[in-house]
């Protein structure tokens, strides 16, 4: 039987899962902080020990990124992750401040819509899944149409594990029926929403009228500095650039670098399997990666330089890691320099660290603004210039940036959900973590008298005859 409304039945299923949801959540968020670390425990493991299997599903299903690098994604979101949370405080008491008499006290938010991109399906799920039970929350997933097979499957098990440990059924559970319709009614029901993917995604989490953190594009520049170990700084961006073919956003999309290091850069690029595409070669490709709109054509998305090159009809090199493209401008005239989800990068070559500086700026404003930005460099005095001018949350030194942003090679928080703070459109620019869904409350003990604070010393400073006293004397003086 033909079954039609398909955005009614989606809207349907969403208003069951949110009641089953409720129920259940209920019922955890009287769970100890001990109960629940037992299960963040049993869940992180068990998805680590499937990692594998996941991974071979997301790739078989969307047909973006590799299956080696899918299975790293899934350990880093299962045990990296589970070490960095394991001895957080989320439940009852979290914190006392003795010498100030307040004690905060965490709550659950309650229930979490979690959008999931088609890129990074079970690692996102896996991901939030932690953050949410860690928090005491309940978690419904929107899932990309392109991946819901696999992202279903990471729940299953998950909820396999949960039932172990007697969680009421419906904590964590998934939208079978994913529609546009749906996922308006499942931001709308929630307490919380967390949205992972496109710019229009998380525009319309925001526009839900419910409490969203929303992840923005990337479009990351990655400046290599004249101070630089330029053969350490272009493998870094190498190995980070082809990492499950591009596909996280926090993975580099330009090369900027010095004139007077010009050359060497670009031979270290050959040198360690970067092709560069000259003349009606790189029109071509041009013309492939970026629709005659503007927006990225999808089909280049976690795609092997071969394949790529292959659609574009260009020849490259056997073994070719990263396509290269010279440009020397920005936005849609300039294809290779919007946000390409794959092993392509574009390459500016500018006088000075100041001038990058500029470019980085243009670069972040197209497409990728309180995102990320890395630096190879030795020069801290230039290092902390750049960093200051930057609209980027994470400045990430001598580190690929794939890496360093999600917290893999540096000590930021480990996480798959990067805020970009409110110049990205973002409610916050943190590494998101189970801190971000729980509610604080602050008991607070007095600690002096309203007479105290009426009879406190008068700074004289601020005293209003002195203050006019100033202003006419000024007047005078004029």
């Amino acid at each position: 039987m033909d079954l039609f409304d398909k955005d009614l039945l989606s809207i349907q299923e969403v208003r069951a899962l949110f009641e089953k949801a409720k129920k259940a959540q209920k019922v955890f968020a009287e769970f100890s902080q001990e109960k629940i670390d037992e299960i963040v425990k049993d869940v992180a493991y068990s998805c680590l020990e499937h990692s594998a299997r996941l991974a071979e599903l997301a790739v078989k299903e969307t047909g973006f990124g590799r299956y080696e690098d899918k299975i790293i994604k899934n350990t880093f979101a299962s045990k990296i992750v589970y070490e960095s949370i394991k001895n957080m405080k989320t439940i009852g008491i979290i914190n006392e401040i003795k010498e100030k008499k307040i004690i905060e006290i965490g709550m659950p938010v309650g229930i979490v819509a979690a959008l999931v991109p088609s890129t990074n399906p079970t690692s996102t799920t896996i991901f939030k899944s932690l953050i949410s039970i860690k928090s005491g929350n309940a978690v419904i997933f929107s899932p990309h149409p392109a991946a819901i097979n696999c992202i279903t499957e990471t729940v299953t098990l998950i909820n396999s594990v949960l039932a172990k440990h007697n969680v009421p059924e419906g904590l964590i559970s998934c939208m079978s029926i994913p529609t546009l319709e749906g996922t308006e009614e499942l931001m709308k029901l929630a307490s919380f929403v967390v949205a992972t993917g496109g710019a229009s995604m998380v525009k319309a989490a925001y526009k839900s009228g419910t409490p969203a953190l929303g992840v923005g594009p990337g479009n990351v520049p990655a400046f290599i500095e004249r101070s630089a170990d330029i053969s350490l700084a272009v493998k870094r961006i190498i190995e980070s650039k082809v990492f499950d073919n591009g596909v996280i956003c926090s993975s580099e999309q330009a090369i900027i670098t010095e004139k007077c290091i010009e050359n060497e850069v670009k031979a270290e690029i050959e040198k360690q399997g970067g092709y560069f595409v000259y003349g009606n070669d790189l029109k071509k490709l041009g013309n492939l990666i970026q629709k005659g709109d503007g927006s990225l054509n999808t089909q280049i998305v976690g795609q092997i330089p071969e394949k790529i090159a292959s659609m574009a009809g260009i020849s490259i090199p056997k073994g070719t890691k990263v396509l290269v493209c010279e440009q020397d401008g920005v936005g849609k005239n300039y294809p290779f320099s919007r946000e390409k989800l794959s092993p392509i990068l574009a390459f500016y070559t500018v006088e000075n660290w100041e001038k990058a500086c500029e470019r980085s700026i243009e670069l972040l404003n197209y497409g990728g603004l309180g995102h990320s930005l890395s630096i190879h460099s030795y020069n801290e005095e230039i290092i902390m210039k750049f960093a200051l001018k930057k609209p980027a949350s994470r400045i990430l030194i001598n580190t690929g940036s794939t890496y360093g942003a999600i917290g893999a090679t540096t000590n930021l928080f480990p996480s798959l959900t990067l805020g970009c703070g409110a110049i990205g459109g973002s409610a916050t620019s943190d590494n998101v973590s189970p801190m971000h869904l729980i509610n604080i409350k602050r008991v607070a003990y007095g600690v002096r008298e309203v007479e105290e604070i009426a009879n406190e010393k008068k700074d004289e400073r601020w005293d209003v005859d002195t203050i006019v006293k100033l202003v006419l004397k000024k007047l005078s003086e004029n």
